[in-house]
Protein backbone atom coordinates (compact mmCIF):
# COMPACT_ATOMS: atom_id res chain seq x y z
CA UNK A 1 0.00 0.00 0.00
CA UNK A 2 1.32 3.44 -0.97
CA UNK A 3 0.62 5.93 1.83
CA UNK A 4 -0.05 9.40 0.42
CA UNK A 5 -0.14 12.81 2.12
CA UNK A 6 -2.16 15.50 0.35
CA UNK A 7 -0.85 19.01 1.09
CA UNK A 8 -2.99 21.84 -0.28
CA UNK A 9 -4.53 24.86 1.40
CA UNK A 10 -7.95 24.27 -0.22
CA UNK A 11 -10.05 21.66 1.56
CA UNK A 12 -12.19 21.00 -1.51
CA UNK A 13 -9.08 20.14 -3.54
CA UNK A 14 -7.84 17.78 -0.83
CA UNK A 15 -11.27 16.14 -0.83
CA UNK A 16 -11.10 15.76 -4.59
CA UNK A 17 -7.74 13.99 -4.44
CA UNK A 18 -9.03 11.71 -1.68
CA UNK A 19 -11.99 10.79 -3.86
CA UNK A 20 -9.70 9.94 -6.77
CA UNK A 21 -7.62 7.58 -4.64
CA UNK A 22 -10.62 6.08 -2.83
CA UNK A 23 -11.18 3.63 -5.65
CA UNK A 24 -7.51 2.65 -6.04
CA UNK A 25 -6.57 -0.55 -4.25
CA UNK A 26 -2.84 0.16 -3.75
CA UNK A 27 -3.01 3.86 -2.74
CA UNK A 28 -4.36 5.31 0.50
CA UNK A 29 -4.50 8.93 1.69
CA UNK A 30 -3.19 8.79 5.27
CA UNK A 31 -2.48 12.46 6.00
CA UNK A 32 -3.55 15.96 4.99
CA UNK A 33 -1.96 19.39 5.39
CA UNK A 34 -3.35 22.85 4.77
CA UNK A 35 -0.12 24.76 5.46
CA UNK A 36 3.56 24.40 4.71
CA UNK A 37 4.41 23.80 8.36
CA UNK A 38 1.85 20.99 8.60
CA UNK A 39 3.47 19.40 5.54
CA UNK A 40 6.88 19.64 7.22
CA UNK A 41 5.46 17.93 10.31
CA UNK A 42 4.13 15.05 8.21
CA UNK A 43 7.50 14.63 6.54
CA UNK A 44 9.41 14.66 9.82
CA UNK A 45 7.11 12.00 11.28
CA UNK A 46 7.64 9.86 8.16
CA UNK A 47 3.88 9.47 8.03
CA UNK A 48 3.67 8.91 4.27
CA UNK A 49 5.40 7.23 1.34
CA UNK A 50 4.57 9.97 -1.19
CA UNK A 51 3.70 13.63 -0.64
CA UNK A 52 1.51 15.65 -2.99
CA UNK A 53 2.52 19.28 -2.47
CA UNK A 54 0.95 22.47 -3.79
CA UNK A 55 3.18 25.47 -4.59
CA UNK A 56 0.89 28.07 -3.04
CA UNK A 57 0.67 27.33 0.68
CA UNK A 58 0.02 29.73 3.58
CA UNK A 59 2.71 30.51 6.20
CA UNK A 60 5.43 28.82 4.13
CA UNK A 61 5.34 28.38 0.36
CA UNK A 62 5.46 24.98 -1.25
CA UNK A 63 8.83 25.95 -2.71
CA UNK A 64 10.33 26.64 0.72
CA UNK A 65 8.65 23.52 2.09
CA UNK A 66 10.09 21.38 -0.71
CA UNK A 67 13.62 22.60 -0.08
CA UNK A 68 13.38 22.09 3.69
CA UNK A 69 12.00 18.56 3.35
CA UNK A 70 14.63 17.57 0.81
CA UNK A 71 17.34 18.76 3.20
CA UNK A 72 16.02 16.66 6.09
CA UNK A 73 14.22 13.78 4.35
CA UNK A 74 15.75 13.60 0.86
CA UNK A 75 14.39 10.10 0.32
CA UNK A 76 10.72 11.20 0.57
CA UNK A 77 9.17 11.36 -2.93
CA UNK A 78 7.42 14.70 -3.48
CA UNK A 79 5.05 15.23 -6.38
CA UNK A 80 4.30 18.88 -7.06
CA UNK A 81 0.71 19.66 -8.00
CA UNK A 82 0.10 23.19 -9.20
CA UNK A 83 -2.34 25.35 -11.10
CA UNK A 84 0.63 27.12 -12.72
CA UNK A 85 1.72 26.01 -16.22
CA UNK A 86 4.74 23.71 -16.14
CA UNK A 87 7.02 26.13 -17.99
CA UNK A 88 6.84 28.60 -15.11
CA UNK A 89 8.01 26.37 -12.26
CA UNK A 90 8.71 22.78 -13.30
CA UNK A 91 12.38 23.14 -14.29
CA UNK A 92 13.36 24.94 -11.08
CA UNK A 93 11.42 22.64 -8.76
CA UNK A 94 12.82 19.50 -10.35
CA UNK A 95 16.30 20.97 -9.81
CA UNK A 96 15.34 21.48 -6.17
CA UNK A 97 14.58 17.77 -5.79
CA UNK A 98 10.90 17.38 -6.67
CA UNK A 99 10.17 13.91 -8.03
CA UNK A 100 7.54 15.12 -10.45
CA UNK A 101 5.38 18.07 -11.50
CA UNK A 102 1.73 17.87 -12.54
CA UNK A 103 -0.90 20.47 -13.27
CA UNK A 104 -4.01 20.14 -11.09
CA UNK A 105 -6.06 19.77 -14.28
CA UNK A 106 -4.35 16.49 -15.16
CA UNK A 107 -6.39 13.34 -15.68
CA UNK A 108 -6.92 11.16 -12.58
CA UNK A 109 -5.23 8.28 -14.40
CA UNK A 110 -2.08 10.34 -14.86
CA UNK A 111 -2.07 11.36 -11.19
CA UNK A 112 -2.36 7.72 -10.11
CA UNK A 113 0.41 6.72 -12.51
CA UNK A 114 2.64 9.53 -11.20
CA UNK A 115 2.14 8.48 -7.56
CA UNK A 116 3.01 4.88 -8.36
CA UNK A 117 6.08 5.97 -10.31
CA UNK A 118 7.59 8.29 -7.68
CA UNK A 119 6.83 5.77 -4.90
CA UNK A 120 9.48 3.51 -6.46
CA UNK A 121 12.11 6.26 -6.28
CA UNK A 122 11.84 7.26 -9.91
CA UNK A 123 10.82 10.65 -11.29
CA UNK A 124 7.60 11.17 -13.15
CA UNK A 125 7.91 13.42 -16.18
CA UNK A 126 4.77 14.27 -18.12
CA UNK A 127 4.95 15.08 -21.82
CA UNK A 128 4.91 18.86 -21.32
CA UNK A 129 7.52 18.74 -18.56
CA UNK A 130 9.69 16.46 -20.68
CA UNK A 131 9.64 19.04 -23.46
CA UNK A 132 10.67 21.76 -21.00
CA UNK A 133 13.56 19.66 -19.72
CA UNK A 134 14.68 18.94 -23.27
CA UNK A 135 14.70 22.66 -24.01
CA UNK A 136 16.78 23.20 -20.87
CA UNK A 137 19.48 20.96 -22.29
CA UNK A 138 19.26 22.54 -25.73
CA UNK A 139 21.77 25.37 -25.55
CA UNK A 140 20.46 26.78 -28.81
CA UNK A 141 17.01 27.32 -27.32
CA UNK A 142 16.20 30.48 -25.40
CA UNK A 143 15.44 29.45 -21.82
CA UNK A 144 13.59 31.61 -19.30
CA UNK A 145 16.15 33.47 -17.21
CA UNK A 146 14.78 32.23 -13.88
CA UNK A 147 15.52 28.62 -14.86
CA UNK A 148 19.23 29.46 -14.68
CA UNK A 149 19.01 30.18 -10.93
CA UNK A 150 20.06 27.73 -8.25
CA UNK A 151 17.38 26.54 -5.85
CA UNK A 152 18.39 29.03 -3.13
CA UNK A 153 18.69 31.86 -5.65
CA UNK A 154 15.22 31.01 -6.90
CA UNK A 155 13.84 31.20 -3.36
CA UNK A 156 15.45 34.61 -2.80
CA UNK A 157 14.33 35.87 -6.21
CA UNK A 158 10.67 35.07 -5.53
CA UNK A 159 10.75 36.76 -2.12
CA UNK A 160 12.46 39.88 -3.49
CA UNK A 161 9.92 40.00 -6.29
CA UNK A 162 7.12 39.94 -3.69
CA UNK A 163 8.64 43.01 -2.04
CA UNK A 164 10.30 41.38 0.97
CA UNK A 165 13.39 43.12 2.34
CA UNK A 166 16.82 41.50 2.51
CA UNK A 167 16.64 41.45 6.32
CA UNK A 168 13.17 39.85 6.35
CA UNK A 169 14.28 37.18 3.89
CA UNK A 170 17.31 36.48 6.07
CA UNK A 171 15.08 35.89 9.10
CA UNK A 172 12.70 33.63 7.16
CA UNK A 173 15.46 31.52 5.61
CA UNK A 174 17.71 31.61 8.71
CA UNK A 175 20.55 33.26 6.78
CA UNK A 176 22.56 36.43 7.40
CA UNK A 177 21.79 39.70 5.66
CA UNK A 178 25.20 39.49 3.99
CA UNK A 179 24.40 36.06 2.58
CA UNK A 180 21.02 37.18 1.24
CA UNK A 181 22.66 40.25 -0.30
CA UNK A 182 25.14 37.97 -2.04
CA UNK A 183 22.29 35.85 -3.44
CA UNK A 184 20.53 39.01 -4.57
CA UNK A 185 23.65 40.11 -6.46
CA UNK A 186 23.91 36.73 -8.16
CA UNK A 187 20.25 36.83 -9.13
CA UNK A 188 20.61 40.28 -10.64
CA UNK A 189 23.67 39.22 -12.61
CA UNK A 190 22.18 35.98 -13.94
CA UNK A 191 18.89 37.61 -14.89
CA UNK A 192 20.53 40.78 -16.24
CA UNK A 193 18.32 43.01 -14.10
CA UNK A 194 19.11 46.18 -12.17
CA UNK A 195 16.58 46.59 -9.37
CA UNK A 196 13.97 44.89 -7.21
CA UNK A 197 11.26 46.52 -9.30
CA UNK A 198 12.78 44.81 -12.35
CA UNK A 199 12.52 41.48 -10.49
CA UNK A 200 8.89 42.16 -9.65
CA UNK A 201 8.06 43.10 -13.24
CA UNK A 202 9.77 39.94 -14.54
CA UNK A 203 7.93 37.75 -12.01
CA UNK A 204 4.56 39.32 -12.89
CA UNK A 205 5.22 39.05 -16.61
CA UNK A 206 6.05 35.37 -16.24
CA UNK A 207 3.16 34.66 -13.82
CA UNK A 208 5.47 33.62 -10.99
CA UNK A 209 3.65 35.52 -8.24
CA UNK A 210 0.60 34.26 -6.37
Amino acid sequence: MIRVAVCDDHQIIRAGFKQIFAGVSDIEVVAEAGTGREALDIARKKACDVMLLDISMPDQSGIDTLRTIKQGQPELPILILSSYPAQQYAFNLLKMGANGYLNKDCDPEELIKAVRTVSTGRRYVSADVGEILAQGFDHNAEAALHTELSDREFQVFLRLAKGESVSDIGVTLSLSVKTISTYRTRVMEKMKLQSNSDLTYYAMKNNLLD
